[in-house]
């Protein structure tokens, strides 16, 4: 061997020592604590709900009820004719002379009065009844002929009587009679039965039952436990009512806000597209009874200290459906409801849409500033639209932030045709969207580090990991999906200057009766669980922080040879915290050294949370909800460099103070 391969043989050994040295180093992470970067928006992470997944009627809206008047196109959708053997009468549907003009049908039962003769209702899946928690009953009822009681009766899915009460002494006229029930145990799929006792005939509508416990106990009003998931993740805006159902598959399908105000009788039923849209998961009980209504909407996001962000209709169909489109020239009226919805939510309540909200219980305003201008829509008919919507509400109400929308994908022909013409219009912010697997995620950490610092401002509005494909019913909500995400969301708060707004979707699936997996929360009569990814979630909005600071790796985590390795931080203003966040989705863990720059001195008690989970199918459950769940940890940060090791498949967030 001569001098040359000798000296080559010695640069090769040499070059693997300080490799290996280099690999048996710990990454090292410096943020800048002293160079605080964009201001983040207080209400970035926030809430999307859709009616999907029986979300709204069957669950976040409390009543217990399926086709409480009728109105369903089979009227007795959702009802069991109760008829014993010595029963004798019939039940029929009528519209005449009804209790309300909105809502015309309702149900006539009459009884030679041999036997209990009436009706049961099976609820959405059953009815969740808890031992002893007062239940309400009410109903309109008119008296036809004779003077019949009416016996109602509450049974478990086994057949146990639960309850009953009688009523009677009826007027000839619509009014409305109310009992209180309390079922002698605990069931998940109970039945309300309704049956006329003696003979004669009386009219039933608008049969009601719910549980006292709402939410802040609101007669007829919202799920409790549901509603409180909300709460404990802090939301910073609410996006409402969807998603694909305001646009509905047809022009007349579709959501239309002033329809769902006023008293609940007076709100007409709509059927819900998710009834129809998936052949594989049919749902034909499946419509809307606007129990939840644009009002209760803005009322839930008072009570849970979030912005509303409702979504208009912009004059088109559903483009995956018909793609049904208004004429231009007869697109005033969806304008004007736009300018109505402003006043609603914020006029003096001696304006007109003001006094209708006023009357409804809240004479303040809603203070709404954010406003979504079509759901997910794309091409030049939208842009067009969206041009006179924009026009208009500017020039009206500059005050209010308008959402626009590049369609359904994060990076086709529809999405790069929309950009250029929302920047030419000058429009404020642009909804982004993407399902994908869990790779896409990772590799798009970067995506908004060269969007125009000048242009529209980015709404991440529907977002979320599938584990398998995008409308699989084999996506769960797994450990990798909440990573994945977990992954992504560091780039766009480390972006927090041109992505104001993200959500995750959908929200809320009952465990029964979905047609979209995955989601957010899982629901059934009874419980309610949040996912891997719900975690996630509440990590970054409870620890949003108030400004970006810079972070850098040394070495840069792109050139390690497994760089699933993530970190983002912020400042928090009021308590001088700073904030990291690491993503750790690789099988090991990662020892890291951690240099907070351009401080003095550290503060005692800093505060840590991690979410990890032994492999990255983990789930929750039912049976186990905190199988993946946030747990404080004691972290010893004594310095301004300290060492952390993140365990395996984890996300992790610090608070250190300063």
């Amino acid at each position: 061997m001569n001098s040359k391969q000798l000296s080559k043989l010695y640069c090769c050994a040499l070059a693997l020592c300080l490799n290996l040295a280099a690999a048996a180093e710990p990454l090292r992470i410096i943020v800048q604590t002293d160079a605080p970067g964009a201001r983040i928006n207080p209400a970035m992470w926030g809430i999307f709900f859709e009616d999907i997944n029986f979300g709204a009627d069957g669950g976040l809206y409390a009543e217990l009820v399926k086709n409480r008047g009728f109105e369903f196109p089979e009227p007795l959708m959702g009802w069991t004719k109760i008829s014993p053997s010595l029963a004798k009468g019939r039940l029929t549907i009528h519209d005449e002379n009804p209790f309300n003009q909105a809502n015309p049908h309702y149900l006539r039962i009459e009884s030679e009065g041999k036997a209990l003769l009436g009706v049961a209702n099976e609820g959405f899946r059953g009815m969740g009844v808890r031992q002893n928690e007062a239940c309400h009953f009410s109903a309109q009822v008119r008296a036809v002929a004779g003077s019949p009681a009416l016996r109602v009766e509450l049974y478990s899915s086994e057949g146990a009587l639960l309850d009953s009460v009688a009523l009677k002494d009826f007027s000839s006229n619509w009014k409305k009679y109310s009992a209180v029930l309390h079922p002698s145990e605990t069931n998940a799929r109970a039945k309300l039965y309704v049956l006329v006792e003696g003979a004669g005939s009386v009219d039933l509508d608008m049969v009601s039952f719910f549980p006292e416990h709402t939410w802040r106990d609101r007669p007829g009003g919202l799920r409790a436990d549901m509603v409180q998931m909300l709460a404990d993740l802090k939301p910073g805006f609410v996006r409402f009512p969807g998603g694909c159902i305001v646009e509905g598959s047809e022009l007349a399908r579709r959501y239309q806000w002033k329809k769902t105000v006023g008293p609940v009788e007076e709100r007409q039923l709509l059927i819900n597209r998710w009834n129809y849209e998936f052949p594989h998961r049919p749902a034909p009980d499946y419509f809307q009874s606007f129990g939840l209504g644009f009002f209760e909407f803005f009322q839930l996001c008072e009570d849970i200290g979030a912005q509303p962000l409702p979504i208009l209709n912009c004059g088109m169909a559903c483009q995956f459906n018909s793609g049904e489109l208004c004429p231009l020239d007869q697109l005033d009226p969806y304008i004007q409801d736009a300018l109505d919805l402003i006043e609603f939510a914020n006029g003096p309540a001696t304006s007109v849409w003001g006094a209708k909200r006023a009357a409804m219980g809240h004479a303040g305003p809603f203070n709404l500033r954010l406003l979504g201008i079509g759901n997910e829509q794309w091409d030049r008919q939208y842009i067009e639209r969206y041009a006179k919507f924009h026009q208009v509400l500017k020039e009206k109400h500059p005050e209010i932030q308008l959402v626009s929308s590049a369609g359904p994908s994060p990076d086709d022909r529809r999405f790069n045709f929309a950009w250029p013409k929302l920047r030419e219009l000058k429009a404020d912010i642009v909804d982004e969207h993407c399902y994908a697997k869990p790779e896409w995620f990772f590799n798009n950490i970067h995506r908004y580090d060269d969007y125009d610092r000048n242009g529209p401002k980015v709404f991440m509005g529907e977002y979320a990991a599938q584990s398998d494909k995008v409308v699989s019913v084999k996506n769960r909500n797994n450990l990798e999906c909440a990573l994945a995400e977990a992954a992504y969301m560091t780039g766009l708060e480390r972006n927090a200057d041109v992505v104001r707004l993200a959500s995750y979707a959908p929200l809320f699936a009952h465990v029964d009766a979905w047609q979209w997996r995955p989601n957010l929360i899982w629901t059934d009569n009874l419980r309610v669980y949040g996912t891997p990814n719900y975690y996630v979630q509440q990590l970054f909005s409870r620890n949003r922080g108030d400004a970006v600071l810079p972070v850098k790796f040394n070495p840069p985590a792109d050139a390690s040879p497994d760089p699933k390795l993530y970190a983002a931080a912020t400042r928090d203003d009021a308590s001088g915290e700073v904030i990291v966040k690491l993503v750790n989705a690789t099988a090991e863990p990662r020892d890291l050294v951690i240099q907070l720059e351009g401080a003095r001195s550290v503060k005692p008690g800093a505060r840590a949370v991690l979410l990890t989970g032994e492999k990255l199918t983990d789930e929750n459950s039912f049976d186990a909800p905190r199988k993946v769940f946030p747990r404080g940890f004691s972290a010893e940060i004594k310095a301004l460099e300290f060492n952390q090791t993140v365990p395996p498949r984890a996300l992790m967030v610090l608070r250190v103070g300063l």
